[in-house]
């Protein structure tokens, strides 16, 4: 323990570097040219130059600084200092230099016999912008330079037309943008040799080094192109149900490799400040993606704590990443001294951050949560990239400072495939791959195995519940009856039941569990068994509710079940008892029935009886709260005035029942109607329900 002060300091080390010596990399005088006597300037001559190439290799003239008039032909720089074309200027005695120098070469040419007579340039590889001049002339220029710098950092080499050149004098004028935070000091200018040819040389030239650039990526770019395949795949699955977070962030993380690759890797030419600055969000998003695929694989998506803890580390390196973006969106623009600032400052805010993966993994086994192998083996491949990631970035923070060689070796190819260099992070990023496409298509299956279980359940409770929901009602001597049956979901928590009892009584039950969808089907064929039963034993609907209590208590998993029990003759004599079910209606008023407790909350509650008689023409109501409860877009009630409304015009069961479904259906809606027939007319019932028509 006594030794962590020092550790953090020395891990401290490379960020407070850039922010003290941003400064000094600013305001630093321009390098002197190491003293030599003034000597003529070496002419490269080419002697039968036709239909091959030749390196434009040994000594240019060079020099620190910006003079237009160094591109004139006729200016003497046999002072300047000389340095080769195969390594940058920081390489060669000038670290850390930023800002403007000059390369001069004297070239006399002389082509064979039967030669093209124009000539071409191949420039690979010159950091960062540049203007090039032969013989005084400007004949190409790659970016543009200050006061308003463009540069474009990867890009294929360019080839320049010389024209039928002899002999003169070739020109680079280049500029190298600040230096970041992770930069060496051996940086700009030339970094490989320039090539002078024939446009067929020059073009095979051109054509080999794009050749060994992509065969030299094949992996990359197959990776790439599986992680955006694998990114597609779960997107789809995610749009069939979108309750599945996992495939949301599993597609968000996939599909980054794809982003910053069209912004890094594919030789699209972007403006640097363009492509780094979108770049930091694209990998603020990679990192965020991965924290909530690792929340979700290791079963802590409902700890509060870790839940919230993701949030934030979201939130907070959401902002650093985007504010690095801007600060390099206006990199080489604004005055360099507070921009390197900013970004060393930044970066040391998100890298330690980007190790969060390691705070999840240590959560997860301080929990013995239980993830399946295949989620322990992505969490682990995701916990071992990152830290390859933050480990590498830290090393090079501040390099140009520390010299630290462990980025460096970190990059070292573990062994080469089809000419491809593979590292440690290569290597890691396609294990993390392979095994979150294990995890997809383990995952795809159980969830298909889930479906075809829940569909199956779903088909079994239409069927149960086309038993128990009556198909055709039964005729009642007097009266003409409608019902109508409107589950919110595939399938409901209504019910009712009539049932025929000896001297023309008909027993009616109409009743709504807690609750939509499967559960609620379930408890509805408890329910209705359990009312065939107890009707055996009594017709007293005060009975017939406190023998469904007994029976339901204790069995409704929390739930309760509301329900109205109707004893009636063809008389038109009524008696109802309500277990705090919605009053019905007699024509167009309430009627005061006593209120109770609902089934199955209480074993011993008792009931109380109403009785009335029912006129010729009267039209009695009952209906589930689903009626009642019906909600527009803007969240108004279907409200006891509408209801009263509604009834007073003696709707049919259907009718009214319509009439909340076109208002704004929120919950399953049950409706039975009774109309009192004069003598001599002939009993009628009709029942409607459309969503049971095809179980």
């Amino acid at each position: 323990m006594g030794s962590c002060p020092s550790r953090v300091i020395r891990l401290m080390v490379p960020f407070l570097a850039v922010a003290a010596a941003a400064s000094l990399s600013c305001s630093q005088p321009l390098p002197s040219a190491p003293s030599a006597p003034a000597k003529a300037a070496p002419v490269l001559v080419l002697n039968e130059l036709g239909k091959g190439a030749a390196d434009l290799d040994g000594p240019w003239q060079f020099h620190l600084g910006d003079d237009p008039a160094w591109a004139a032909p006729g200016f003497d720089d046999s002072g300047w200092e000389q340095l080769t074309a195969d390594e940058s200027w920081g390489a060669q005695g000038h670290p850390s230099y930023v800002g403007f120098g000059w390369y001069r070469r004297h070239i006399a040419l002389t082509p064979a016999d039967g030669a093209a007579p124009d000539f071409l340039l191949l420039l690979n590889g010159v950091d960062d912008a540049y203007d090039l001049y032969w013989n005084g002339q400007p004949i190409g220029h790659n970016g543009k330079l200050p006061p308003a710098p463009v540069w474009y950092p990867f890009q294929p080499a360019q080839t320049y037309g010389l024209g039928p050149i002899r002999a003169g004098v070739l020109a680079v004028r280049v500029w190298k943008a600040p230096l970041g935070s992770n930069d060496p000091d051996t940086l700009g200018g030339f970094e490989a040799v320039p090539v002078l040819g024939s446009p067929k040389a020059i073009a095979a030239s051109k054509a080999t080094l794009d050749y060994r650039w992509l065969r030299s990526r094949q992996i990359q770019f197959g990776m790439t192109a599986l992680y955006a395949l694998a990114a597609v795949l779960s997107f789809l699955m995610w749009l069939r149900d979108r309750s599945q977070s996992l495939l949301f962030w599993m597609a968000a993380y996939s599909i980054t490799p794809m982003m910053a690759s069209v912004l890094q890797s594919f030789r699209i030419p972007w403006p640097s400040q363009l492509a780094q600055g979108l770049t930091q969000p694209v990998l603020a998003l990679q990192d965020v993606a991965l924290w909530y695929v690792l929340l979700w694989l290791l079963n802590l998506q409902d700890d509060r704590a870790m839940a919230r803890a993701t949030r934030a580390v979201s939130i907070l390196i959401a902002i650093a990443f985007t504010l690095d973006g801007l600060v390099a969106g206006f990199w080489g623009v604004l005055p360099p001294h507070p921009m390197q600032l900013a970004d060393a400052a930044l970066t040391a805010i998100f890298t330690p951050i980007e190790a969060f993966p390691i705070v999840l993994l240590a959560a997860a086994i301080m929990k013995k949560s239980r993830p399946d192998s295949a989620s322990w083996l992505v969490a682990v491949c995701a916990g071992l990239t990152e830290m390859i990631y933050v480990t590498s970035t830290a090393a090079e923070q501040g390099i140009r400072y520390t010299h630290w060689t462990l980025t460096a070796r970190m990059h070292v190819p573990l062994f080469t495939l089809a000419g491809n260099p593979v590292n440690a992070r290569l290597l890691s990023r396609l294990l993390l791959l392979l095994a979150m496409g294990n995890a997809v298509i383990r995952y795809s299956i159980e969830d298909r195995r889930r479906q075809r279980a829940i569909e199956q359940e779903l088909k079994n409770a239409r069927e149960l519940q086309q038993v128990l929901v009556p198909q055709a009602l039964p005729s009642l001597p007097g009266y003409a009856v409608t019902s109508a049956y409107r589950p919110a979901q595939e399938v409901g928590g209504d019910f009712f039941q009539i049932i025929p009892l000896e001297d023309g009584v008909t027993l009616i039950v109409l009743g709504d569990v807690s609750g939509k969808g499967l559960r609620a089907a379930m408890a509805v064929a408890l329910i209705v068994g359990a009312v065939r039963m107890v009707a055996e034993f009594t017709t007293s609907p005060a009975e017939v509710l406190a023998g469904l209590n007994r029976r339901l208590y204790g069995r409704l998993q929390g739930g309760f079940t509301t329900c109205i029990a109707m004893r009636l003759d063809a008389a038109g004599n009524c008696t109802l008892a309500s277990a705090g079910h919605p009053p019905p209606f007699l024509n167009h008023r309430e009627l005061a029935v006593p209120g109770a407790f609902p089934l199955g909350i209480q074993p011993d509650t008792g009931y109380e009886e109403t009785t009335l008689r029912l006129d010729v023409g009267d039209h009695f109501a009952l209906y589930t709260d689903g009626l009642l409860e019906a909600r527009d877009p803007s969240g108004e009630l279907f409200s006891f005035e509408r209801l009263q409304t509604l009834f007073a015009t003696h709707p049919s069961a259907d009718q009214a029942t319509e009439a909340a479904v076109n208002f704004g259906q929120d919950d399953d809606i049950t409706v039975l109607t009774l109309t009192r027939l004069a003598t001599g007319e002939e009993s009628t019932a009709l029942h409607t329900a459309p969503m049971l028509a095809g179980a």
